[in-house]
C-alpha cells in the first residue's frame, strides 16, 4: 500500500509517499480503507519533533514517541474510510461500513489502510456526509466539545472563542449555537464572514481591536481559547478579566483531553441533522502531504486541510 512516511524529524520534506506492508487486524481492531484523512497542527507538531517546546519537554516527548524519528513513521491521526477486514472479538463494526474518527497517539492515517482498536474514539461516518467532509468533523469536533463540555457549557451563556476560524474554532463556534449561547467569534479580517456564516453573533477582527475586549463590554460566562500553544500572561489577565463573576475560560493547552467514541457518536448526530457542518479550506492528494504540511504550519488555515487517498 501507499503511505506518507515520516523519515526523521524536520520540515515538510521529510514526509515521503512510499510503498509499504499493508497491516492485517489482531483481536478487536478493525482494518479500515482509509479514504480521506486531515493534516492537523498536531500532526506538524509530530512531524518537527516538537521543535516549539524547550529542550527538556522536546526530549521527554521524543523518548515516548522516537528520538530521532516516530517509532510510527505513518503520521496522521484523522481517518474517514470504510471497514476493510475485521479482527477476532470486533462487535461494533462489520466488514463495508462506513467510519470515521479519530486514531489518538497510535497515528497511521496517511496511509491506504490502517488498523485501528474498536474501543478508539471511531463511529459510523455521517450518512449525509461524504468521506472527505466526513474528515472534517472528528478533530475540530472532539476537541471543542470536550472542553467546553467540561467547562459547563450551556444555553443563554455569552461566550468568547478565540481563534474561531480554525478546525477547533469552527467547530466550537457551532457547538455553542447548538447549545443555546450568544457567541463572539475572535478572528483576523478575513474570516470574518465565515464566522459570521457559521452562526457568530459578533465578530473581532483580532487586529484591530482587543480580544479579550475590556470590561465593562467583556462580560462573559465562558471564553475558550481554541489555539493555545503558550499564550502570554497580559493575555490570560485579560481572559479573566473578560469574565462575569463565576465564569470559566477554558484552553485547548489546559490538559490532553478524553476523546471518546461517546462524543464522537454526538457530533455525528448534529452533523446528520444539519446542525454541524464541515470546513474545509484546501483539499490535496496524499502525493502532496508536504505542502499540506506547509500550509497548515503558516497557522491561517480556515476550518481543515483534507487529505485525499487513491484508491
Amino acid at each position: 500500500m501507499q503511505a506518507a512516511v515520516c523519515t526523521a524529524y524536520g520540515p515538510p520534506e521529510v514526509l515521503q509517499v512510499r510503498d509499504v506492508p499493508r497491516p492485517s487486524p489482531k483481536q478487536r481492531e478493525i482494518l479500515v480503507k482509509v479514504h480521506a484523512t486531515s493534516v492537523t497542527v498536531s500532526d506538524t507538531y509530530g512531524r518537527d519533533g516538537f521543535g516549539f517546546a524547550r529542550w527538556w519537554q522536546r526530549f521527554l516527548v521524543r523518548l515516548a514517541f522516537g528520538y530521532r524519528r516516530p517509532r510510527n513513521p505513518i503520521l496522521g491521526i484523522v481517518l474517514a474510510g470504510a471497514v476493510e477486514q475485521v479482527g477476532k472479538g470486533v462487535t461494533r463494526f462489520r466488514s463495508g461500513d462506513r467510519v470515521y474518527g479519530l486514531t489518538g497517539m497510535r497515528s497511521g492515517t496517511y496511509a491506504q489502510y490502517m488498523c485501528v482498536k474498536e474501543t478508539s474514539a471511531i463511529a459510523g461516518s455521517p450518512s449525509n456526509l461524504s468521506d472527505d467532509h466526513a474528515a472534517a468533523i472528528p478533530y475540530g469536533g472532539l476537541i471543542a466539545l470536550y472542553f467546553l463540555q467540561r467547562a459547563g457549557l450551556g444555553s443563554g451563556q455569552r461566550v468568547l472563542i478565540y481563534g474561531a476560524s480554525g478546525a477547533i474554532g469552527t467547530a466550537a463556534l457551532q457547538i455553542a449555537k447548538i447549545a443555546g449561547a450568544h457567541v463572539t467569534a475572535v478572528c483576523g479580517p478575513t474570516n470574518l464572514d465565515l464566522v459570521k456564516t457559521l452562526g457568530a453573533d459578533e465578530a473581532i477582527d483580532y487586529t484591530r481591536e482587543n480580544a479579550p475586549p475590556p470590561p465593562p463590554r467583556g462580560q462573559f460566562d465562558l471564553v475558550f481559547d481554541a489555539v493555545g500553544k503558550r499564550k502570554t500572561s497580559a493575555f490570560k489577565v485579560a481572559c479573566a478579566a473578560a469574565l462575569t463573576p463565576g465564569g470559566k475560560y477554558a484552553s485547548v493547552d489546559d490538559r490532553y483531553p478524553r476523546l471518546t467514541a461517546a462524543l464522537l457518536a454526538q457530533l455525528t448526530a448534529w452533523a446528520e441533522a444539519g446542525m454541524l457542518k464541515p470546513v474545509i479550506d484546501r483539499r490535496y492528494p496524499l502525493e502532496q502531504i508536504a505542502e499540506a504540511h506547509r500550509y497548515v504550519e503558516q497557522r491561517h488555515k480556515k476550518g481543515n486541510v483534507i487529505i485525499t487517498i487513491p484508491l
